[in-house]
C-alpha cells in the first residue's frame, strides 16, 4: 500500500512541477495583441534573424507570429523567398500603428522573388498566418500592443 501512495504522490509531483514549468516558460513569451486576438512571438531582432525570418519553416500555429524589430523607422521591404507558408504582413511604425498591411503574401521558390515594399516606414513588422488579419478587421491606422 504504501509503495502504491508514494507512486501516486511522485506522479503527482511530476505533474505539478510540469505544470510550473509550462506555466513559467510560456508567461514569458513576448505578444502581440490586436484587440482581444494575441499572437505569442518569434523575436527577430539580429540582422541575421532578420533575414532569415520564417523561410524554411513548414507550418505556423495559429495563435503565433515572427515580429521584426529594426533599430530606426524606414522602407522595409518584404520578400517570400523559400517562405513554405502564406502570410499576413503587416508594418508598424514607432507607436506600433499599423502603416502597411500585404494580406495573403503567397510563398515564392523562384530566383526572382519580387518584393513586397510598403509606402510608409516603419519599425516592426508582425507576420501571421495568411487570413487573419482580414479575420480580425486589422487595418491601417489601427494599433497592436505589445506584451512582454
Amino acid at each position: 500500500m504504501k509503495s502504491v501512495k508514494k507512486t501516486i504522490m511522485a506522479c503527482f509531483l511530476l505533474a505539478f512541477s510540469a505544470g510550473i514549468l509550462i506555466f513559467a516558460t510560456t508567461k514569458n513569451i513576448p505578444k502581440a495583441c490586436y484587440n482581444n486576438t494575441c499572437f505569442n512571438l518569434e523575436i527577430a531582432d539580429t540582422e541575421y534573424e532578420r533575414e532569415q525570418g520564417l523561410m524554411f519553416k513548414k507550418n505556423l500555429a495559429q495563435n503565433t507570429g515572427m515580429f521584426f524589430i529594426f533599430k530606426n523607422e524606414n522602407i522595409y521591404p518584404f520578400w517570400m523567398k523559400n517562405t513554405f507558408i502564406p502570410l499576413d504582413i503587416i508594418w508598424l511604425d514607432n507607436n506600433l500603428k499599423i502603416v502597411f498591411i500585404k494580406n495573403s503574401a503567397q510563398p515564392c521558390a523562384d530566383e526572382n522573388c519580387p518584393s513586397i515594399t510598403p509606402d510608409k516606414k516603419a519599425k516592426y513588422v508582425l507576420e501571421i498566418n495568411a487570413g487573419i488579419a482580414e479575420k480580425l478587421e486589422m487595418n491601417i491606422g489601427d494599433f497592436v500592443s505589445l506584451i512582454k
